[in-house]
């Protein structure tokens, strides 16, 4: 791009001082990696922020080749190396666009990014903990050259990032002081990283070399794919599934030469963002597998979500069929703020008298239910009740049915005497 005139200023403004011992891999450097990028930051805006601070020389947003999208980073060029430590330290973490940027000095040494030099893995961090917090709490170790908490599709941590410092004696004072450590009710793990390669080699991981690819727009052709999954090694093929009329199914298939590559891809492109849908990547499996794990996660993520919902889901029953979803809204939002209600219908749309109402917490549903149950509704007796799991209500039923029967022994023997008898079941 075109840098603006204000951009090329003597180096004689005041430059913050470079710290004494520079590490190797940052003494010529005058260039800071800007990552975290909004879809939106273009290079305009990405100057004016950093121009406010220190004087630019350059910048770039990098983009997708194909489409032009950004890829959620950039470079930003200055024409000192003490610019570049006072942008960095002052922009780091800076919220743009509603999400804080992540800086680090620019290291285009394929082999230093992944020796692991200095760089500490960190797991089962507080959900709570975003890149800022994990930086101030690292920083009294040593100089951080870059700090990253691992993000989801959405933006939520994933409970694991990254800490490299500039010195390995830093690094190994960190995890002296620091793994073990609760923070948040969390107790935090802190390893040296260990690169991927190492890794595959040390847990002996299932080797593969076919990814399933989804989620992309019809005009996702074989090129693309292969263009944009053979950044990461060589290709055997790469196909999109299409239906009997030839149109896209939206799902495909990128067949790799080397187990290490097809890891590295899915590692780097799902979740990743193409035509605005979120990419789907991972390892080839047969459908029937794909189908239970997928269901598993299903249950796994149901089971949570009533967990979260115990207590303030109602379940009821036997009411009039002439009661519809909105009388049902009536009834219930007296007693609180109503997050989800339903009556339960069959194919033809008619209703089995029974359904669920959710409030937004539990104390709301109890007084809820407390003033409906057993009250007549259109002629109906109406039944209220916390809402239970299938199994929960099963194993309820059976205790409740054992009890029953146990009570009818002993009432049938207690009748046969005179005085009442104590008789344990």
């Amino acid at each position: 791009m075109e840098v603006p005139q204000a951009a090329v200023l003597s180096e004689t403004t005041n430059p913050a001082p470079a710290p004494a011992v520079v590490p190797v891999f940052e003494r010529f450097s005058k260039s800071l990696y800007v990552g975290d990028l909004e879809a939106s930051i273009n290079e305009k805006k990405l100057f004016d922020l950093f121009n406010r601070v220190v004087p630019v020389a350059s910048i770039r947003v990098c983009r997708d080749r194909i489409y032009g999208f950004s890829l959620g980073y950039g470079y930003v060029n200055f024409l000192s190396l003490s610019d570049a430590y006072r942008a960095k330290d002052t922009l780091n973490f800076t919220i743009v666009n509603g999400r804080p940027i992540r800086i680090m000095f620019s290291q285009r040494d394929p082999t230093m990014r992944k020796s692991g030099f200095a760089n500490l893995y960190i797991k089962n961090l507080a959900l709570s903990i975003d890149a800022k917090e994990l930086h101030e709490t690292f920083s009294i170790f040593g100089r951080i050259l870059s700090c990253k908490v691992e993000l989801d599709a959405n933006g939520r941590s994933k409970g694991f990032g990254f800490v490299q410092f500039d010195k390995e004696e830093s690094a190994e004072n960190a995890i002296k002081r620091l793994n073990g450590l609760i923070i948040n009710d969390k107790k935090m793990y802190v390893a040296k990283f260990i690169p991927r390669q190492e890794r595959i080699r040390r847990k002996g991981l299932p080797k593969f070399t076919n990814v399933y690819v989804k989620n992309f727009s019809k005009r996702v052709t074989d090129e693309d794919l292969k263009k944009i999954f053979g950044r990461f090694g060589p290709i055997t093929s790469a196909v999109v599934m299409k239906d009997a009329n030839g149109n896209s199914r939206l799902f495909g298939f990128v067949n790799y030469e080397n187990s290490s590559d097809a890891v590295a891809a899915v590692e780097n492109l799902n979740g990743t963002s193409l035509d605005d849908k979120v990419l789907y990547v991972g390892r080839a499996e047969k459908k029937a597998k794909r189908i239970a794990k997928l269901k598993a996660k299903f249950e796994h993520e149901r089971n949570i979500r009533f967990e979260e919902m115990k207590g303030a889901n109602l379940y009821f029953k036997n009411i009039s069929e002439r009661i519809t979803s909105d009388d049902l809204k009536m009834l219930f939002s007296r007693f609180g703020t109503i997050t989800s209600y339903k009556i339960m219908c069959d194919s033809n749309g008619v209703s089995k008298r029974f359904g669920f109402v959710a409030f937004s917490n539990s104390e709301e549903a109890i007084n809820a239910r407390n003033s409906m149950h057993a009250t007549i509704i259109a002629g109906k007796l109406l039944y209220v009740a916390v809402a239970q799991r299938k199994e929960e209500r099963k194993a309820w039923l059976q205790a409740y049915h054992l009890q029953k029967q146990n009570n009818s022994i002993l009432s049938r023997l207690r009748s046969r005497y005179d005085e009442p008898m104590d008789i344990i079941i």
